[in-house]
């Protein structure tokens, strides 16, 4: 009972400054359930209000991200942050370039894919046995991360790059490049920035 008085005081202090009008339409709802006994009903409610928030975490990274990616050009009409179904989180998505040059980022808050990840990467004997022409470890602005190559049908190359922040997910991927590309246009992303906005 105590938590759950302590996270409503939480949720009131972060409402404040987000005045979102999905967020405060929960916590009323939470608190209205709460005064009624119903635990059930404000445990739902608090999780709807920390998705909105999660959304709106999502919406300010969107903003951060840099507008082109090497001479893509960025999609916004792809943008789309939405909530982890089943999760709190939410996943962040954004697109440069077109079909045949594309450019794809996607943030994962609360990821499963995160332990497994880790692991490999900071375990060195496993992290070597798993690298190879195609796979390896490298560092983007200080982060560990994975990069994967994989052959597109025309001949070219196309990179994947996994990097845990915290417990979010980054992947970015970019087809029609080299590794030295890839990793440019991955260390023009605000790794920092976001980390601190997803936690």
């Amino acid at each position: 009972m105590k938590k759950l008085f302590i996270a409503t005081i939480l949720i009131h202090f972060i409402a404040a400054g987000l005045m979102a009008q999905g967020f405060d339409k929960a916590l009323v709802t939470a608190q209205s359930a709460y005064t009624g006994g119903k635990l059930e009903e404000t445990h739902y409610a608090l999780l709807q209000a920390m998705q909105e928030l999660d959304i709106t975490i999502g919406k300010e990274v969107l903003k951060l991200l840099p507008p082109k990616m090497e001479d893509r050009q960025v999609k916004t009409a792809d943008d789309n942050v939405s909530s982890n179904v089943g999760f709190i989180g939410a996943t962040i998505h954004r697109s440069y370039g077109d079909t045949s040059r594309e450019a794809e980022l996607d943030i994962i808050s609360n990821s499963p894919m995160i332990a497994m990840l880790n692991t490999m990467l900071n375990t060195p004997m496993l992290g070597g046995m798993m690298s190879d022409a195609n796979n390896k470890n490298v560092k983007v602005q200080g982060y560990k991360g994975r990069l994967t190559a994989s052959d597109l049908s025309d001949g070219k190359k196309k990179y994947e790059l996994q990097i845990p922040l915290g417990s979010a997910l980054l992947t970015f991927s970019a087809g029609d490049c080299t590794e030295t590309q890839m990793l440019a246009m991955a260390n023009t992303l605000p790794m920092q920035q976001i980390a601190k906005l997803i936690q």
